[in-house]
């Protein structure tokens, strides 16, 4: 159970980070249509929602990190 729930952090840590650099670098125009931010002809970026997933990716990171701790 300890390493599925460690996988599972590992893996929302990943998506999150992916998601964050995309937010990045694409522009609110051409992000996917499912996305919160995504505004038709719109150039600019969210960086903010980048920003926001990069620090949720961490946060998930720590919890595997502290998680994975040998007790």
């Amino acid at each position: 159970m300890k390493k599925l729930i460690l996988l599972v952090l590992i893996v929302l840590a990943l998506a999150f980070l992916a998601l964050g650099i995309y937010y990045l670098i694409t522009p609110a125009g051409s992000l996917i249509h499912a996305l919160p931010g995504y505004a038709k002809g719109v150039s600019r970026k969210h960086s903010k929602h980048g920003i926001a997933s990069v620090i949720v990716a961490l946060g998930f990171g720590i919890l595997a990190w502290f998680y994975s701790a040998k007790k």
